[in-house]
């Protein structure tokens, strides 16, 4: 039997419900409390420069109102690194932003951008913050963020959702779990995974978490939030055999 498999569950979207009107509903503190009853086991929030889903005043609120561990997503930029030193979540994850994008588009270049991103994951080291870069399953940036000294990647897993599960771009997660694993690296992999697709990902014996956000909020709308997080620890469970 694999060992279990952690699962980190995004509440951005909870955020861009909750801004599409303003005001204070729904509460993106409140949907991190009900995926904790539900089985996760952690919370990522990703304060993005424009702030199109959570605020400033989420991410703090969220490092003192929860028990669970915060995994703050954000660019690397001096903006970003002053309020995670600020705030002091249990792990940041460094990913690419474009103000354009809808959405995160592709991962980090950790290979072009060494000398940008190695002070900011120095820094962040140095205050006790678990730094994790999302990345490509790549070959060339796995190497490189072992280089850059960060605990822990965060495999694309976004063009495999997107191609419906190929065989090629499974084959990819896996060759790069297990490259990063033998480099003493901490693996985890999200974007795009839904109930469809989870499990052969899921199942890929080197990864530590997956982070999974959009489609879990949006299968609340039908089901609850609990019942959602619910099924999807079921779903990861079942893959891992545990």
């Amino acid at each position: 039997m694999t060992a279990r498999l952690r699962l980190g569950v995004n509440i951005d979207h909870v955020a861009t419900i909750r801004n599409a009107r303003g005001g204070d509903h729904p509460c993106p503190v409140r949907a991190a409390h009900l995926a904790a009853a539900a089985g996760a086991d952690g919370i990522t929030a990703h304060l993005r420069e424009d702030r199109r889903h959570m605020t400033d005043a989420d991410i703090a609120r969220l490092v003192r109102e929860i028990d669970l561990p915060l995994n703050l997503e954000m660019a690397a930029t001096d903006e970003m690194l002053a309020i995670a030193l600020r705030n002091r979540p249990h792990a940041a994850c460094i990913v690419p932003e474009r103000r354009a994008e809808r959405t995160t588009e592709g991962g980090l270049d950790a290979a072009g951008q060494h000398n940008t991103l190695k002070p900011i994951v120095s820094r962040l080291g140095d205050a006790g913050i678990r730094v994790s870069l999302f990345i490509a399953p790549e070959a060339r940036q796995v190497e490189a963020a072992a280089r850059l000294g960060v605990p822990v990647v965060e495999l694309h897993t976004g063009p495999y959702a997107h191609s419906d599960g190929s065989v090629d771009e499974l084959g990819r997660l896996r060759e790069s779990a297990t490259r990063a694993a033998s480099l003493g690296l901490e693996v985890h992999a999200g974007h795009g995974l839904s109930f469809a697709n989870v499990g052969p990902v899921a199942a890929i014996p080197q990864l530590a978490e997956l982070n999974i956000g959009h489609f879990l909020i949006g299968e609340a709308v039908f089901t609850g939030l609990g019942a959602a997080v619910a099924e999807m620890r079921r779903r990861m469970d079942e893959a891992r055999g545990c």
